[in-house]
């Protein structure tokens, strides 16, 4: 991803809880309800829908976001590829980080655009 000014040491504080995933290891299914989004902090973690790769992402890499942000169920799944952490970010957490960190939400604002594009540019 660009460099877009976000640092995800940020998010490497102790009350920034972490999760750990072997590859493989399906982190949430299309459909399903949510109420996180996920930064990686180490390992690749793959956007899969019917069963079709749609995104590799990695270290810094964010996911997830539509669901925070529209409340409706994952639009796709994800699995990890490699051993992942990742550090998920709750709506409270959300607007904590816009405040504190705003690169933070024009991070997710850049991963969201370029989402919309990638989607226009396939159809």
């Amino acid at each position: 991803m660009a460099d877009d000014g976000f640092n995800i040491s940020i998010l490497s504080r102790p009350d920034m809880p972490t999760r750990s995933f072997r590859p493989g290891d399906i982190i949430f299914r299309e459909g399903e309800a949510a109420d996180e989004l996920f930064v990686i902090k180490e390992g690749q973690v793959e956007i899969r829908l019917n069963g079709r790769v749609l995104e590799q992402l990695g270290e810094s890499d964010l996911f997830g976001e539509m669901a925070l942000i529209d409340h409706e169920p994952r639009s796709a799944s994800a699995i990890a590829s490699t051993e992942v952490e990742i550090v998920p970010i709750t709506e409270k957490q959300f607007l904590y980080l816009v405040d504190e960190a705003p690169f933070f939400a024009l991070k997710v604002m850049r991963v969201l655009a370029g989402r919309l594009r990638s989607q226009s540019r396939a159809a």
